[in-house]
């Protein structure tokens, strides 16, 4: 029978721990190592969240050939479609990320209840089980931007997006108030597009651009049952230059603070 590959990745990473040389490192060690808090470590050889920049950081750490990495992408299969494992390795090693999105919170801002309203809404029939597994899964995607060397981001929404209640009110609040807690990062950029904006270029989807650390630039966009990256250079400038649109089109980070501000004391 064939093992579990989530407690594998936990018993290696134990084992690679207790074994390293020249000396056997403690789980505070090794975090001190990774740059990570000691909980960090008990979590990831336990049960818990696995940071995504963190297995290829492990490999380069234990000398184990990508093993680590090969472990946590058949652990995050059981919970993401093919299309969007590729989008999910890019964000664990972006040093720059923007995203525009006119419907809802992107997945790396969204709060655990937020994300759990949203799939049960998707899919009714999904068991409570696995609504709190995938919410757990789209939740721990967001330790790129709180953890490590955060690379910069940048959002731009729909003011629909703050409007537009998703759960209950109280549900609402926690994730008005998320935003409001990340666009106080000094590696954040958060802007509103307000209703009443012209036409652009981004209207028919969400987008995603992603610096490489080689400087390399790829978009991803995504629609109800699929996803795809793209990596063309004409294609890319394309994105890219409607995204600046949307941005010159944008309330400054202040004014849009101000206005979720405001859709939160509304609730």
């Amino acid at each position: 029978m064939l093992k579990d590959p989530r407690r594998q990745f936990a018993e290696e990473l134990k084992s690679a721990r207790e074994l390293h040389k020249p000396r056997a490192l403690s789980q505070r060690g090794l975090a001190t190592e990774l740059q990570v808090g000691k909980s960090t470590i008990a979590r990831m050889e336990g049960d818990g969240n696995i940071p995504p920049y963190l297995p290829a950081r492990l490999d380069e750490l234990f000398g184990t050939d990508g093993k680590f990495k090969r472990l946590w992408e058949e652990i995050i299969k059981g919970g993401y479609v093919d299309y969007s494992l590729k989008r999910i390795e890019l964000e664990a090693q972006a040093t720059a990320i923007a995203e525009w999105s006119s419907s809802i919170v992107p997945g790396l801002l969204q709060t655990l209840e937020y994300a759990r309203a949203l799939l049960r809404a998707g899919d009714p029939r999904t068991s409570e089980a696995e609504v709190s597994k995938l919410a757990a899964m789209r939740v721990a995607r967001q330790d790129v931007l709180r953890l490590g060397t955060p690379p910069d981001f940048s959002v731009v929404l729909c003011e629909s997006v703050i409007l537009r209640r998703v759960g209950s009110a109280e549900v609402m609040r926690g994730q008005l108030e998320t935003l409001l807690a990340y666009a106080k990062q000094p590696t954040t950029i958060m802007q509103v597009l307000p209703l009443g904006s012209d036409a652009h270029g981004l209207m028919d989807g969400p987008l995603t651009t992603l610096t490489t650390p080689d400087g390399d630039t790829v978009a991803y966009t995504e629609g109800l049952v699929s996803g795809m990256i793209i990596d063309d250079p004409a294609a890319v400038r394309r994105l890219c230059r409607a995204y600046d649109g949307v941005t010159a089109s944008a309330l400054s980070t202040a004014h849009s603070v101000e206005l979720i501000r405001k859709q939160l004391e509304a609730l």
